[in-house]
């Protein structure tokens, strides 16, 4: 931190899914439940959805470490249209001159590639469809899983992304009961460590609806990894194609992938709104 207890920032967003981030490459910042939530808070602090700590290497063949922290204070593993935020940031910052930055994070190692007209590229790895790798509890793995709550059943994917996710099919997005079943599958007990919840609606083979309930969140603007989950499952029951566009309330991301144990590509914004200092 600081001297005189006082922490630099950059706000940022990734189509409306907006960041504190948080330069700790050259001295700690230790980030706790309190200050985090303190920090997020949109009356009292900065207001954000995440925190985004920049930190020397960790992993081989790595240039930074990646964490990020919820609003609620809780520590994820992965955020992707923070990763774009991140890339964005290390790269204005001068802290590197690469355009392909290799990034150590909680769910292992990612790349992300600057491009073109303030566009990223992101390698998000292979998607996880074993339950217990999730984590999500089921006697096998399936494709759909019928989820018992507030007295009705649910079919839901189930994905992880580095982090959780529950995918619901919907016919139509604006009408979806986003802000009733989000929370309730989020804590839901088949996932012990909550999850991301997506409402997915199909309008054609190269193009889906996606609105998403963020575990530690509430519902936000976009999701990146979301993005890739509701993209990948769509994909596994023939719904779209390799080569999808996700409209989020926030704007639209492209997300491709071609088979189980390929990687998963996603391409989109990422943009500073300003700078500044908070007094702690």
């Amino acid at each position: 931190m600081s001297e005189g207890m006082r922490l630099s920032f950059s706000k940022m967003q990734g189509l409306g899914n907006d960041f504190v981030v948080l330069d700790a490459t050259e001295h700690p910042i230790a980030i706790d439940p309190a200050l985090a939530r303190r920090l997020s808070d949109r009356r009292f602090g900065i207001g954000c959805d995440q925190i985004l700590l920049v930190e020397p290497p960790r992993l081989p063949d790595t240039e930074f470490y990646y964490r990020i922290f919820n609003a609620d204070g809780s520590e994820v593993e992965q955020c992707g249209n923070g990763a774009r935020c991140f890339a964005r940031f290390v790269r204005d910052r001068g802290l590197t001159e690469h355009d392909e930055i290799p990034v150590g994070t909680a769910a292992g190692p990612i790349r992300l590639y600057l491009e073109d007209a303030g566009q990223v590229r992101v390698d998000m790895g292979a998607p996880e469809f074993e339950p217990e790798r999730i984590p999500f509890l089921a006697d096998r793995r399936a494709l759909t899983y019928d989820l018992d709550i507030a007295g009705e059943s649910l079919v839901i994917g189930a994905v992880s992304m580095g982090n959780p996710h529950a995918v619901i099919l919907v016919e139509n997005l604006d009408t979806a009961p986003v802000a009733r079943l989000g929370p309730l599958v989020e804590s839901h007990p088949r996932f012990p460590q909550r999850v991301n919840v997506g409402f997915m609606q199909i309008l054609a083979r190269d193009h889906l609806r996606l609105r998403v309930y963020e575990r530690g969140a509430g519902e936000t603007l976009a999701c990146g990894t979301g993005a890739c989950a509701a993209m990948v499952h769509a994909r596994q029951r023939d719904l779209v194609d390799s080569r999808v566009r996700v409209s989020l309330p926030g704007g639209d991301l492209l997300i491709a992938w071609s088979a189980p144990g390929e990687s998963v590509w996603m391409t989109g914004p990422a943009v500073q709104v300003f700078e500044g200092e908070i007094a702690l």
